[in-house]
Order: C-alpha cells, then sequence, then structure tokens
C-alpha cells in the first residue's frame, strides 16, 4: 500500500510541470497584456512597465524565470492588486475556498449516500421513486439555479440565512446547498444502484438463509461494496466541487479564490491566472490520490493491480 501511495504521489510533479508550462504560454499567446488600460501611457512609461515586470525579455527566457521562481515556491506579483503578491492573495482567499467546498462536499456525501441507502432498502416502491425524483431534479438544475431560488426563499422570504458573506454560518448554509445539491444526487443514484447490484449477490443470499437480520445484512455486509460506485466517483465530484465554487462565489459574493481566478482572466493577470490555476490543479490532484487510496483500501484488487 505504501508503495501505491508513493507512486500516486510522485506522479504529481509531471502534471504539475505541465500544467504550469501550457497554461504560462497560453496566457501569453492570448491578446493584450496586462498593462492594456483605459487609460494611455506613453510609450516610454509602457517600456518601463513592461521592463520591469520582465516582458522586455524573450519568451523562452520569461518562462525559465519563472519556472525558477516556481520551484522556489514564489508564484510572482500580480499586476492588478499592487499591495499583494499572488502568494498573499492565494493564501488569504483559499481557506474560504477550501471550507466552502468541504462543507458542500459533506451535505453532498450525507444527503446522497442517505437518499441512496433510504432507496435501495424497498426498490421499486414510493421511497424508491420519490428518492430518486429529488436526485434526478437535483441534477437537472445547476448551481446557478439553485442559488438564487434558495436566496429567494430562505434569505429575502424567510429571512433565515443571509444573501452573502462568509463570517458566520448564517453566511455558510445557502452556498454550501447550493454547491453540494447536484453532487448528492449523482451519489444517492450511485449507491442505490452499487447496494442493489451488492443485495443481489450470492453471499448476501447466504447471509439472510443463516438467518441474519436485514439491518446487519444492510449496515455490515452489503454497505463496503454498495458505496464502491460512490466513492470511485467521489474524486471527480470533489473536483468538480472545488471548480464549481467558482459560480457559487461569484452568485453570493463569496471572497475565496474563485473571484481571483475570474477577474485575473478579465484583468489579463498573467501571475494571478497562472498561480490560481495551479492551486486548483494541485488541490484537485491530491484530492483524486486521496479518493484513489480510500478506493484501494476498500477494494484491495486495486493495489494488486
Amino acid at each position: 500500500m505504501l508503495k501505491y501511495i508513493i507512486g500516486r504521489l510522485l506522479g504529481i510533479i509531471p502534471v504539475l510541470w505541465v500544467l504550469a508550462t501550457i497554461t504560462f504560454f497560453l496566457v501569453r499567446l492570448a491578446p493584450g497584456s496586462p498593462f492594456d488600460s483605459e487609460k494611455a501611457v506613453s510609450p516610454e512609461i509602457l517600456a518601463h512597465l513592461k521592463a520591469k515586470a520582465g516582458f522586455d525579455e524573450p519568451l523562452p527566457m520569461q518562462y525559465l524565470i519563472y519556472m525558477k521562481n516556481l520551484l522556489q515556491g514564489d508564484l510572482g506579483p500580480s499586476f492588478r492588486y499592487t499591495n499583494l503578491s499572488v502568494n498573499e492573495a492565494i493564501a488569504t482567499a483559499l481557506p474560504v475556498t477550501m471550507q466552502l467546498g468541504l462543507c458542500g462536499l459533506i451535505y453532498a456525501i450525507i444527503l446522497g449516500f442517505g437518499l441512496g441507502m433510504f432507496a435501495a432498502t424497498k426498490p421499486n416502491t414510493l421511497r424508491d421513486y420519490g428518492s430518486m425524483g429529488f436526485s434526478l431534479l437535483g441534477v437537472c438544475m445547476p448551481s446557478f439555479m439553485i442559488g438564487p431560488l434558495l436566496m429567494l426563499l430562505f434569505a429575502i422570504k424567510l429571512r433565515w440565512f443571509n444573501v452573502s458573506g462568509w463570517e458566520t454560518w448564517k453566511d455558510m448554509v445557502l452556498p454550501s446547498l447550493t454547491l453540494g445539491t447536484i453532487f448528492a444526487a449523482y451519489f444517492s443514484r450511485l449507491v442505490r444502484v452499487g447496494f442493489l447490484d451488492i443485495l443481489n449477490q450470492d453471499f448476501i443470499k447466504t447471509a439472510k438463509a443463516k438467518g441474519l437480520s436485514a439491518r446487519r445484512i444492510f449496515l455490515l455486509h452489503a454497505a463496503k461494496g454498495g458505496v464502491l460506485p460512490a466513492v470511485s466517483f467521489l474524486g471527480p465530484a470533489t473536483a468538480s466541487i472545488l471548480s464549481g465554487s467558482l459560480v457559487v462565489e461569484t452568485v453570493f459574493n463569496i471572497p475565496g479564490i474563485g473571484r481571483f481566478f475570474i477577474q485575473s482572466a478579465f484583468n489579463r493577470d498573467y501571475g494571478m491566472i497562472i498561480g490560481t490555476t495551479l492551486v486548483y490543479g494541485v488541490m484537485l490532484i491530491l484530492l483524486n490520490v486521496v479518493v484513489d487510496v480510500a478506493y484501494a483500501l476498500l477494494n484491495p484488487k486495486v493495489r494488486y493491480d
């Protein structure tokens, strides 16, 4: 198992190098520059700004300089936020995005796994149809539609929660529900399918023949295999939750890393674009490694293969 984990972690290094390289050259090839603005400046001042930022060097040299700084943990300056470096901006906003993603993921897992197991206990009944009907509704509705509806009902009409911000628990409820509802729907359908498949296996029939209670069979014998489809989806779901937080942070005005990511694209802030992309890449890769390890613990065949 240790060899499996080390191999997965070492695979992160070339992936991040490729990600940094592609992002670096893509932002340089895009039209415009960080110094394009509504206020015109003289060619001398523009040349001085480019020289100060290192843009007077050839593109390959700029790439080597950036990679050298990146190896030292320096993501470079921000051309939009002159009082903040990219490292400082990300250090301020990343905890907020992580909290939002974690809250949304916990909600999705609890609701999705609960609905899936609830539906699997009585297949093809009203309980099953009602649970899967809710999950189908969650799959069909995008987060930018769920968010305003929740705001209208629970914040504006009922005044139970707040519309925007990220300071108290009342600020966190609606964004977490918005972010996690779609993935709770996917989890519920996968868990239902997984349990229905396991419950038809021969070892479950043997357990029933021995007189074990339905609850014991369901929770102790069927649970480990029944959740495998959902666990395999946990990695992509976590990645989608983190990337989907960009929309939720915008809808609820949350001061997360998504705000810097979106604004950097509009402002052609090269350093912020590459820095936020790499941070998202690191988070998504690490989360997928964690999920793969969890899947290997549940399914020993993965380790041996």
